[in-house]
């Protein structure tokens, strides 16, 4: 009865919703020619044979406003002319080589699948993670990256019902529930773990397992925690029946009653201590964690909403009502402004994750102040996951859906992390103040091709960055978006 309550409800966030059809869009295909031989005398090229305007930059050149500058699109800068040996196909000299740009017409589906061949060489052992100078490596947030990426693939199997789309989301799910597996204590997950031979990281607090197969991380973030509760939730409602969703089942139980068990801690098995960052009693918010107390206050709640749906335990809706009512954990979500030091894009990923079941869940009003007071700054990033758990909690908004469709479409098919620098610009306005890490910032929307390749957890207004493409994204910051709003039906394909 509950399951078939909440299919009555997610089909009625469905329906409520204007679907916007998507045609084919252009996108930006690239071909280098790093050896070619700097040309002494070619075009200034004003115009291309499909009516668009080229001009060269202080650094790299221009298409109509479109920027295109640095190793993603160009062997170096200094732009000496344009030529169009094939129609379509502008050819851009460079002083060290050249280019060839032209666009190419393609559905966002298409894309969607552009991005899943990039995953499947980021699979080990089920994880879906970055890959450094083409290699797969441990990462801190293996099963929130993962995560994510199996919560695409299960929204990809729903709404256009393929099999293999179930089949990645299940070895992905595996993937993350061994976390928990391999620590050998019930209810508490690795970060990550490594078999024998796999490079480890110089970091952390590595520990092996008794018969000595795994080598496992501990000091458990919260992300990690925001990663599995998102997880079980959208695999719980999205799965087959069967002994895998058994298990999601069981796991999220375990987890969620060793926090609860612990006094709304994350306890390390091996210290005996909470780790970092897995901390959600009120005691740590009205102490040192006060900064972080709206984004952990509404993380607590989600998992507890998760664990009750998933496992129809009342003791986590007691656990719930009690937190968010009696202890004021909803107020303190919404009190961002008065609580927050600094803003944080990490936290805004957690914080959005952490909604989305609640948003799916309940229709508690204070969720959605909540919801609101952290979507002030949110709404100018015009983040289409951002956008599209919003519209799940607050109905249609067709502006953020077209920012969220022309995000998707200005995604670089190229996802690389090229070196990036846009500080050099006069177009766009510097932010008074730097961020977080010291950098520089516009107070500009930047298109994503435009700007560094980042997760979600990115600042999308720093100006510069990027490694000269020494790593390469999964692709799951488009595959989880893109399949979520297919799922929702705020877009569909013509």
């Amino acid at each position: 009865m509950k399951v078939m309550s909440l299919i009555l409800l997610l089909c009625a966030l469905q329906l409520e919703a204007e679907v916007i059809p998507l045609g084919p869009f252009p996108q930006v295909r690239v071909r280098q020619y790093p050896d070619a031989l700097p040309l002494l005398s070619v075009n200034e090229f004003p115009t291309a044979s499909d009516a668009s305007s080229w001009k060269k930059m202080e650094r790299g050149s221009a298409r109509n406003e479109r920027m295109f500058h640095g190793k993603r699109y160009l062997p170096c800068d200094e732009v000496r002319g344009y030529s169009e040996p094939n129609q379509g196909r502008v050819r851009v000299h460079t002083s060290c080589g050249d280019s060839e740009i032209w666009f190419q017409s393609m559905t966002l589906e298409q894309k969607a699948k552009h991005y899943q061949a990039i995953a499947s060489r980021h699979d080990r052992h089920g994880f879906i993670g970055d890959s450094t100078a083409g290699t797969t490596h441990s990462n801190d947030n293996d099963g929130l990256w993962t995560a994510m990426y199996a919560a695409a693939q299960l929204f990809e199997y729903k709404s256009a019902g393929r099999t293999e789309a179930l089949r990645r989301a299940e070895r992905a799910i595996r993937a993350v529930l061994f976390l928990e597996k391999v620590t050998g204590t019930p209810g508490y997950p690795a970060r990550s773990y490594i078999v024998p031979g796999e490079e480890k990281p110089k970091d952390g607090f590595w520990y092996w397992t008794a018969d000595r197969k795994y080598q496992w991380k501990s000091d458990t973030s919260s992300d990690e925690i925001v990663g599995h509760f998102l997880m079980f939730s959208v695999a719980w409602d999205l799965l087959p029946p069967g002994a895998l969703r058994d298990d999601v089942q069981q796991t999220c139980r375990r987890m969620m009653d060793y926090i609860l068990g612990n006094n709304y801690y994350l306890i390390d098995p091996k210290t005996g201590k909470p780790t970092r960052w897995g901390r959600w009693s009120l005691d740590y918010f009205n102490g040192e964690g006060r900064a972080d107390s709206p984004l952990n206050s509404i993380e607590l709640l989600s998992f507890l909403k998760t664990a009750h749906h998933v496992t129809g335990n009342a003791r986590y809706d007691r656990e719930y009502r009690k937190l968010a009512i009696d202890f004021g954990y909803l107020k303190i979500a919404a009190d961002l402004k008065a609580r927050r030091d600094e803003l944080n894009y990490s936290d805004e990923e957690l914080a959005l994750l952490s909604f989305y079941p609640l948003l799916v869940y309940d229709k508690d009003p204070a969720i959605r102040v909540a919801l609101d007071r952290w979507f002030e700054n949110i709404r100018g990033e015009r983040n289409p996951l951002w956008n599209s758990i919003y519209e799940v909690g607050r109905g249609e908004d067709l502006a953020l859906r077209r920012q969220s469709i022309a995000t998707l479409e200005r995604l670089p098919l190229d996802l690389r992390t090229w070196t990036v620098e846009n500080s050099w610009r006069k177009d766009l306005p510097v932010a008074p103040d730097l961020d977080r890490f010291g950098k520089k910032q516009t107070t500009a929307w930047l298109p994503p091709d435009e700007r560094p390749v980042m997760k979600w957890n990115g600042n999308p207004f720093v100006l510069d960055g990027g490694n000269g493409g020494n790593s390469e994204d999964d692709g799951t910051i488009f595959l989880l978006p893109y399949w979520m709003g297919r799922f929702h039906k705020l877009w569909g394909e013509r």
